[in-house]
């Protein structure tokens, strides 16, 4: 059974994603994306899970537990880093948009109900990652060391400008040695179109997630919109065709008492990482900031 979960699979009334434990066969981690219509109000009940409200394109108001806060957000995953918000779980949380919205839930099952929070864009770090033709960008809003007010929920952006390749050299994060934590993960991908910063269909990339015992190998093409999930082996490299930027939002949780983004490279290939450094970094990365496209 492939792993590859095309736009359209895994749709719910008029939303495109509503991804829980059971439809992906595992026990933490989850991923809903809620389309609001300009002046609707929307109630998601949390029940078991925390989350971030994650705006990916417009922005909304989010209230719970008598707080209230306003996402800015943004035009699209590829135009800004956005403002987002922590919800915990056991909670009724009312999100509404002046002008309409798409919004990203990334989840996990967890355990401690922890107060809601406001995350500003200015505090989120953007890092650059590899060189040459695997630069890429990571909007580290969601992870252990920047973000620790969460109990079992990590979630990162990249962005990979077309051409380069990302999430490379593979890597894993399972119960196979010598890894040290157990992640579920989800990759939620979005591509732009010509101009560069408009989600589209017309574009693609390339992804590929393998078990080092072969019982797993697959090499997808993913589009705008679709959703690979990631229980266990090597996953990398995401690669962004020609003509065709491509985003990915990183959803991970799983039964460790720490949140932690630890893995291990797939180890033929974790000697490229020494080639970077005789390599210049691509002059495209960081595509986005806080304060808008960077170039």
């Amino acid at each position: 059974m492939s792993w590859h979960r095309p736009l359209g699979t895994l749709g719910h009334g008029g939303d495109p994603i509503r991804l829980g434990p059971e439809e992906a066969g595992w026990t933490y981690t989850g991923l809903r994306v809620l389309v609001l219509a300009a002046g609707e109000s929307r109630a998601v009940d949390t029940g078991e899970f925390e989350a971030f409200v994650l705006p990916l394109a417009g922005g909304c108001v989010v209230e719970v537990d008598g707080e209230r806060f306003e996402l800015t957000g943004r035009d699209s995953v590829f135009t800004r880093v956005t403002d987002f918000a922590y919800v915990p779980r056991d909670a009724h949380v009312v999100l509404t948009s002046a002008d309409g919205a798409e919004v990203a839930l990334p989840m996990a099952r967890c355990e401690r109900r922890l107060a809601p929070r406001y995350g500003p864009a200015e505090d989120v770090p953007v890092e650059v990652r590899g060189a040459g033709s695997a630069t890429r960008q990571v909007t580290n809003f969601g992870v252990p060391g920047v973000w620790d007010h969460a109990d079992k929920l990590v979630a990162c952006e990249l962005i990979t400008p077309d051409g380069n390749w990302s999430s490379y050299p593979p890597h894993k994060h399972d119960d196979t040695e010598p890894c040290e934590v157990v992640n579920e993960e989800v990759y939620y991908f979005r591509i732009a179109g010509r101009d560069g910063v408009t989600p589209s269909r017309e574009g693609f990339g390339l992804h590929k997630t393998y078990t080092g015992d072969g019982e797993v190998d697959e090499d997808v093409a993913v589009r705008d919109g679709d959703v690979f999930l990631i229980p266990r082996g090597y996953h990398g490299p995401c690669v962004a065709a020609p003509g065709y930027p491509m985003y990915y939002l990183n959803v991970l949780a799983g039964p460790g008492a720490e949140r932690s983004l630890a893995f291990c490279d797939d180890p033929a290939h974790t000697w490229v990482r020494e080639s970077w450094t005789d390599q210049d970094l691509d002059p495209r990365c960081p595509v986005t900031n806080a304060k808008g496209r960077t170039t």
